[in-house]
């Protein structure tokens, strides 16, 4: 009896930890690659790149690119389908951190009602990505919700005309663009297939520590201390707002920021402050 209580036992421990780790495992995603000006962009959708949370909705759950699974409110997945979606969580231009801090909460509140889920794609093996658009924008038109919608995409024929395309997006608050090859097969990770256009280029640089501010900044932060990737340290000092100063990110945070070009050294030129992207300890 005791032996068949300890095989009890062993059998639920391991389903619940294989169960487990399966909802952690990393959705496998498509990431976008730089803009280079040698692509033909007659190949290419266009769409706004949405500066929210990437989500994936497996036909279950919504999870981060981390593997994470976001906790929404019942109403927001309940009508989903049963079929993969990839897209961003996002509200408007300009509100990534009310985006953020909504979509971390693990109790969901009433600021949901603002996030929209801006779909890009829908993973189907072996069907070129105009195929895939025309899939999931006619799913979701017939879904008919105010927040849940297929990203709209554009055609252009030129280099100039895309470079004016992303001047006007800019100009209205937008991050920038994403150009998705018509013909692509999707498959996870980075491709010339999916290509991001920013006024600026951007990068991730964990905090190592607070370097004091001088004459109006006294007594708040003057430049974080940051480490790249690479192992390269350098400061940021412009970017912050004042409350941002008395208040900056700790250390340990991952922080997102904009720069223009990398010196012979490898350091971020005109390097700006733009966000927290990871906070410490956060997977996120």
């Amino acid at each position: 009896m005791f032996r068949a209580f300890i095989l009890f036992i062993l059998f639920i421990t391991f389903f619940i930890s294989t169960s487990y780790s399966s909802e952690k495992i990393k959705p496998s995603i498509q990431l976008a690659m730089k803009y280079h000006q040698d692509i033909n962009v007659k190949d290419y959708f266009i769409s706004e790149k949405y500066d929210g949370i990437r989500a994936i909705w497996n036909g279950k759950i919504l999870k981060t690119r981390s593997g994470n699974q976001i906790s929404t409110p019942s109403w927001f997945t309940e009508k989903l389908p049963n079929t993969w979606l990839d897209g961003e969580l996002w509200s408007a231009r300009g509100e990534f951190e009310f985006i953020s801090s909504t979509v971390r909460k693990q109790n969901p509140d009433i600021n949901w009602h603002k996030i929209k889920y801006m779909v890009f794609d829908a993973p189907v093996k072996n069907l070129p990505f105009y195929l895939r658009y025309k899939n999931y924008s006619q799913l979701l038109q017939n879904l008919d919700l105010k927040h849940i919608l297929a990203v709209k995409q554009f055609e252009i024929d030129t280099n100039d005309a895309l470079t004016q395309l992303l001047d006007n997006y800019v100009k209205n608050g937008a991050e920038g663009l994403i150009l998705h090859h018509k013909t692509a097969i999707f498959h996870s990770g980075r491709s010339h297939n999916l290509i991001k256009l920013k006024p600026f280029m951007d990068a991730e640089a964990i905090v190592v520590a607070h370097l004091p501010g001088k004459g109006k900044f006294k007594d708040m932060l003057g430049a974080l201390l940051v480490k790249t990737k690479l192992g390269v340290e350098f400061k940021i000092g412009s970017g912050f707002s004042e409350i941002e100063r008395r208040y900056p990110p700790n250390v340990g945070d991952i922080i997102t920021f904009s720069y223009h070009g990398l010196t012979k050294n490898k350091v971020p030129k005109f390097a700006s402050y733009m966000r927290i992207r990871k906070p410490k300890g956060k997977s996120f």
